[in-house]
């Protein structure tokens, strides 16, 4: 790990501590992050989408370990989806706890996503705590594919801008979607 990335770590935790918001690599696209339990960080990244927040958004963490936190009740499935998916995978779960209220559907479920990508998955680690992850968009607008795709309004908007994978110009998928029901049945919601 390179002092630039260590360093990008830091101030990143360190805006989030704050309640700011943070505009960061993930193992999809790039997202708008912030403190998952922090209502009123929430609150601005809703703002800075321009979207209403009856639409739920998404948290990482870093291990599968940490879902058992945000989760009431993680249906059996979930544990064989997280270790056996190859691609990134947001599992919906019912019963969220431990997040800000203004993150969680209105039914209080939450989608979660374990990462590996190198970036997001250091980050939520050091963190310590869920962190948004919701596409680097104005709501309506298509979803950037890299960096080089986010609009100044965007940029502007945030307090901190990771510098780690800007150079990249490839075009990933956002992840798989499935929402789990208490009896462990499964809905695909995006492939």
């Amino acid at each position: 790990m390179n002092e630039d990335f260590r360093e990008d770590l830091k101030k990143a935790c360190e805006v989030m501590q704050k309640g700011g918001v943070i505009l960061y690599p993930t193992d999809t696209i790039w997202g708008i992050g912030c403190d998952a339990t922090n209502p009123e960080a929430v609150r601005r990244v809703y703002d800075i989408k321009k979207r209403v927040d009856s639409k739920a958004m998404l948290v990482l963490v870093d291990s599968d370990v940490k879902v058992d936190f945000y989760v009431s009740d993680v249906p059996a499935v979930a544990w064989d989806l997280i270790e056996f998916t190859t691609k990134p995978l947001t599992i919906i779960y019912e019963g969220a706890r431990n997040l800000a209220e203004n993150l969680l559907a209105e039914d209080g479920s939450v989608g979660i996503r374990v990462t590996a990508e190198e970036f997001s998955k250091q980050l939520c680690f050091r963190f310590r705590k869920a962190i948004v992850s919701t596409s680097a968009n104005i709501s309506g607008q298509p979803s950037p594919a890299n960096f080089g795709e986010i609009t100044e309004e965007v940029k502007q908007a945030v307090d901190y801008i990771v510098e780690y994978r800007q150079n990249e110009v490839g075009h990933p998928k956002p992840s798989s979607i499935i929402k789990l029901g208490k009896g462990g049945e499964v809905k695909i919601i995006r492939e």
